[in-house]
C-alpha cells in the first residue's frame, strides 16, 4: 500500500546486493506524459491498459537486467491475482519472489501524511485495498509485518530471508 515502505527498503535491498537493479514502477508508469491516466484514473479501461503497459515494460526491464547478470529489484503495487500472474507469465525463466511489506494500515496512512508533499500519493482506499490484497493474495509470497522494524532491519531481513519466504515461481 502506499506509504508500507516500498521504495525505501527496495532502495536498501538493491544497495545491499552485489549486482542488482531498481525498477521504480511508479517511474515507468510516468514515461507516458501524453494521455497519461493513473492506475485509479478514468477512463478505468484505459488507466488498466496503462497499467498493463507499465507491468509488461518493468518484466522486459527485469528481464534485460537479469540476462546482464544483474538482480532486478522492482518497487510496484501488485494489488491482485491477475496482475501477479501476468507478471509470472513475462518472467518465465525467472525465479519470481513477492515481498509484501505489511506495516498495517495505520502506519502506511501515517507515513503517507508525512511525506515531502511532492512523493505524497492521494489516497484514501487503505482498507480496501489491504482486504483486497489479502483476499486475493494472501496465500502467495510473503507477507512481511514491518510494523515495528526500521527500514535497514526491514531491508536486512529480506536479503537474508526472501529465498526461503517468498518464492512465488
Amino acid at each position: 500500500m502506499p506509504g508500507a515502505g516500498k521504495s525505501t527498503v527496495t532502495r536498501m535491498v538493491a544497495g545491499l546486493l552485489p549486482r542488482s537493479a531498481r525498477l521504480d514502477g511508479d517511474r515507468i508508469s510516468r514515461l507516458i506524459v501524453g494521455g497519461r491516466v493513473g492506475a485509479l484514473g478514468e477512463p478505468a479501461d484505459e488507466a488498466a491498459r496503462q497499467v498493463d503497459l507499465c507491468n509488461r515494460n518493468l518484466c522486459t526491464l527485469a528481464n534485460n537486467i537479469s540476462d546482464a547478470g544483474f538482480t532486478p529489484v522492482i518497487d510496484w503495487i501488485i494489488p491482485d491475482r491477475r496482475q501477479l500472474d501476468f507478471f509470472v507469465d513475462l518472467l518465465p525463466a525467472r525465479q519470481v519472489f513477492l515481498v509484501v511489506l505489511v506495516p498495517g494500515v495505520a502506519a502506511c496512512r501515517y507515513r503517507n501524511t508525512i511525506r515531502d508533499p511532492r512523493e505524497r500519493f492521494d489516497f484514501d482506499g487503505y482498507e480496501r485495498l489491504d482486504a483486497d490484497m489479502k483476499r486475493e493474495l494472501g496465500d502467495v509470497g510473503w507477507w512481511f509485518d514491518t510494523a515495528s522494524l526500521t527500514p535497514e532491519q526491514t531491508a536486512d531481513q529480506v536479503i537474508r530471508e526472501a529465498r526461503h519466504r517468498a518464492l512465488v515461481s
